[in-house]
């Protein structure tokens, strides 16, 4: 999707996690509840997060050098990967060493009826950051198929990571306001603890998936098959073109693709026409898929092409 609507889902999870933030840490202090201070942590680092992903998206933005030709847009999977590591080790850590603390020394739970009042303002404003990421997440995706499906195929880490954060965060408030409503009820403190080491082990989870899609981009991920069908396709209709070698794609960036061709064309051209029909395809490659920035197109007979291959 464009920078423009990554932005607008991270500055509206900024905002709601940074003022979210702090509320959580005065109840925490106030009732002395575990689950509390592990929400606290959890908007935290979301809050770190998203101004890592904006740091990421500047840095991205920067124009080739010729140290960098290809432009700077791997900088974004890269800081989304730091992200990832940031959940793990401080969200999920934090929260689980917290937990065990409680579960091992468990204390009733102070003026229960503040954390009430934080876990529902919380998941009020939770609720309209992650109703803003996942709009911005549709709207790029445009596909069918389940959040899990969308993630795993889309190529914008900055709106993905917040969908999962938000998506985390609510399902974290979720869990803190059933474990304290248990614990309350049921008499049992312990709850509290189990609460933190659950939410940890939420955000343990989503960083390691976060995680495994943002190395995927990092070390160089292909288009999706259906563009690389319809990239075939162009270079095969080509005038000129007898057969299409092979088509290599990688994202430099969720809107900045290269892709390279192989092709063999008629041994009938002259060079001029060989020139015009390379001109011709890479400019109907880009008017189809304006995410291509760079076409490479290298001329060579399908027998040459297998013996170098092999």
């Amino acid at each position: 999707m464009a920078a423009q609507g990554s932005r607008l889902a991270i500055h509206a999870a900024l905002a709601g996690n940074g003022a979210v933030a702090a509320t959580k840490f005065a109840a925490a202090w106030w009732t002395g509840s575990a689950a509390m201070l592990s929400e606290a942590i959890h908007s935290v680092v979301d809050t770190g997060n998203q101004l890592l992903l904006l740091h990421g998206l500047r840095r991205a933005a920067r124009p080739a050098t010729p140290a960098h030709p290809f432009g700077h847009g791997l900088e974004l999977y890269f800081w989304t990967f730091v992200v990832a590591i940031l959940i793990f080790g401080l969200g999920a850590g934090v929260s689980i060493v917290e937990g065990v603390q409680k579960i091992l020394y468990p204390h009733p739970i102070d003026n229960v009826a503040v954390n009430y009042v934080v876990l529902g303002l919380s998941l009020l404003f939770e609720g309209a950051t992650w109703s803003v990421a996942l709009r911005a997440f549709q709207r790029e995706t445009r596909r069918s198929g389940g959040l899990l499906t969308a993630v795993q195929s889309s190529k914008d880490p900055a709106v993905f990571t917040v969908v999962l954060e938000d998506s985390a965060a609510v399902a974290g408030l979720l869990v803190a306001l059933v474990c304290l409503i248990a614990a309350q009820q049921l008499d049992l403190p312990v709850l509290d603890g189990v609460a933190s080491v659950l939410i940890g082990a939420l955000l343990a989870g989503t960083a390691a998936f976060l995680a495994r899609e943002s190395k995927g981009l990092l070390t160089g991920e292909a288009v999706l098959p259906a563009v690389q069908a319809s990239l075939r396709h162009l270079a095969a209709e080509t005038a000129g073109v007898s057969s299409v070698n092979e088509v290599l794609t990688m994202h430099f960036g969720p809107a900045d693709v290269l892709v390279a061709l192989s092709l063999d064309f008629n041994d009938t051209l002259t060079a001029a026409e060989v020139e015009r029909a390379v001109s011709l395809l890479e400019r109907r490659i880009k008017q189809t898929h304006p995410e291509v920035r760079r076409v490479f197109v290298e001329a060579q007979s399908r027998e040459a092409h297998l013996r170098a291959s092999q």
